[in-house]
Order: structure tokens, then C-alpha cells, then sequence
């Protein structure tokens, strides 16, 4: 019967966790690019009472065994990259992915991370930079005396201004997009990045709008693709869920407690 209170108490942690990650999504519903996560949780090992196929009598079987199983753990947290909804900011860098595809910004180690946030800013040496002061790769830098009402980044990532009088847009850069074979596999390293890893594969660069990779569109920032309606479902059902694993522990304290008084 002990069984039964380790079982239900591996439940209420799974649920602690689940709850724990829906928190997470809806406290950062407002971020521009950011990707929810979902709870994946496994059974764990179970006790063979006996094995299935074990002989009944000397012509038969029994057709199915009995195993008593342990509990649940999570298993993994899944980040979802589904499309985040646009909005129409009117901030001449900003920009959004619409699409699969990241930007690459440099870290101050010299490292590559990379986001979906696209708020980008320009610094006072004239370069492309994320909140945070950090470049994006490849560097977009404009030329001394810039219009910055003129600038203007297509769909395809051609960076053009226009410098002082002239009336004429100068190329200044060419902006990549980068894709992974397994995205989900990247590290999430906060402040909007995510990190390369042996489980997300190599880094794939290409130009916007070329071989499946996304577009960009100026003067739109991509929210984040979380739904306040489903993680309020979900955060219902952990909660329903957490109080059955309680229960089930009440039920067997009350069952222990009937089994000592039979003394009485």
C-alpha cells in the first residue's frame, strides 16, 4: 500500500512542473519572439509480478501479465516554433521573420546566438544591434551621415540608405537567416537566445526567401505565439490533475489509518 503514496506523489511533482512551465509561457506572453514550451512527461519502470506468456497449464498461457507501475517524470519540455502573430510597429528596425529562419547576433565572447526578436536598434557607430548592444551577424553597418527615415531592408535581407542630399538608396549589406534540422533542440539562454547544440544540428545560412527559409518584413516585431485561452486550460487541467495524486494520497493515508485500528 506504501506503493501507492511514492506513485501519487511522482504526480504531484509532474503536475508542480507542468504548472511551473505554463507559468513561464504566460509570464512571457508579451515577449516579442518568444516560443512556448510543452510538458512531455513518461511512465516509469515498472514491476513485473508476472510476465505475460508465463504457463497457466500445460497447454496454456496466460495471455497477459501483471506489472505495477511506479509513477510519471518528465520527460522533456518541447519548445514550440510555430508563428508568432505580427505587429505593425512603424520603428524603422524592427524587424520580423515571417517564416522558418533566425537572426545571428555575436556575443561579447565572440559566440553565436541566435533569436526571433527583431527589435534591433542602431548603436552609435552606426551598427545593427539587438537590445542588449549585441551585433547582428552578418554586421549591418551604415555609412557616416545616414538618413535613418531612409533605410529600408526588404523582404529578401538587401539593406539600403540613403546618405545626406542624395536621393539615390546605397547597398550597405546583405542580413541571412539561419535554420537548424532540429530547432527544437536548441538551448534557450534567455534575454531572447537560443544557443547551437549537438541535439539541434548544424546551422544552415541562407539568404531570406531562398530554399525554404523565411522572409523579413520592416517595421513588424513577431509576438510570441503563446495563447493565453490554452495555457489557462492547461493550467485547469495540471490543477485537476495535481488534486488527484493528493487525493489518492489522502485515500491511502486512510486506508493505512482503518488497516492500524483494526488492533484497537
Amino acid at each position: 500500500m506504501v506503493r501507492s503514496l511514492w506513485t501519487a506523489a511522482t504526480g504531484m511533482n509532474g503536475q508542480q512542473n507542468s504548472i511551473d512551465i505554463i507559468s513561464n509561457n504566460l509570464s512571457n506572453v508579451n515577449t516579442s519572439g518568444y516560443k512556448k514550451q510543452r510538458a512531455e512527461f513518461e511512465d516509469l519502470l515498472y514491476q513485473n509480478v508476472k510476465l505475460a506468456g508465463t504457463p497457466a497449464t500445460e497447454d496454456t498461457v496466460t495471455p497477459v501479465g501483471l506489472q505495477m507501475g511506479a509513477g510519471v517524470r518528465l520527460a522533456s519540455t518541447q519548445r514550440m516554433f510555430s508563428q508568432g502573430n505580427l505587429q505593425n510597429t512603424e520603428v524603422t528596425t524592427d524587424l520580423a521573420v515571417v517564416g522558418e529562419g533566425f537572426f545571428r547576433v555575436q556575443q561579447y565572447d565572440g559566440s553565436y546566438a541566435y533569436t526571433r526578436d527583431g527589435s534591433f536598434k542602431v548603436d552609435s557607430s552606426g551598427q545593427l544591434v539587438n537590445n542588449n548592444g549585441l551585433r547582428v551577424m552578418p554586421e549591418v553597418i551604415l555609412p557616416e551621415g545616414f538618413r535613418i527615415d531612409t533605410l529600408n531592408i526588404s523582404n529578401d535581407g538587401r539593406v539600403t540608405v540613403k546618405v545626406g542630399d542624395s536621393d539615390t538608396p546605397m547597398q550597405v549589406a546583405q542580413m541571412e537567416l539561419y535554420r537548424f534540422p532540429n530547432a527544437a533542440g536548441l538551448e534557450a539562454a534567455g534575454d531572447n537566445l537560443f544557443l547551437q547544440t549537438a541535439g539541434s544540428g548544424e546551422v544552415i545560412a541562407q539568404r531570406p526567401g531562398l530554399d525554404g527559409m523565411g522572409t523579413l518584413r520592416q517595421k513588424f516585431l513577431e509576438q510570441s505565439n503563446v495563447s493565453v485561452v490554452n495555457e489557462m486550460v492547461q493550467m485547469i487541467v495540471a490543477q485537476r490533475a495535481y488534486e488527484f495524486s493528493s487525493k489518492a494520497i489522502q485515500t491511502t493515508d486512510n486506508m493505512l489509518q482503518t488497516a492500524t485500528a483494526l488492533k484497537r
